[in-house]
């Protein structure tokens, strides 16, 4: 399917994008909320791939790999969903603190 391929490159520039955020960022909670919002764009790759695969190929063997890659996808958005909002209410206050 088109537009799960669409979304895997989507979620990749995304993951990429906020890495590179992450990396060039000087303030620790700002480091921790880049990682976490990369690490969400990195799970919804896994997910996606995990149903493109699901959408491709009709095997038992496919339905127990993708089935792992869409619920590992779905631990790591739920986990890092939390951990972005989390470090997001400090953000503003270290900027502050820091000037």
């Amino acid at each position: 399917m088109l537009i799960f391929f669409f979304l895997i490159i989507v979620s990749t520039l995304f993951y990429f994008y906020y890495k590179t955020k992450q990396i060039r960022a000087t303030l620790p909670i700002r480091k921790k909320w880049y990682a976490s919002t990369a690490s969400i764009f990195l799970g919804s790759f896994v997910f996606f791939f995990g149903i493109n695969q699901l959408t491709i190929f009709q095997s038992t063997v496919t339905y127990i790999i993708s089935g792992i890659f869409i619920i590992l996808g779905l631990a790591m958005i739920i986990y890092n969903f939390k951990a972005a909002k989390h470090y997001h209410k400090f953000v503003a206050e270290e900027s502050r603190l820091n000037e």
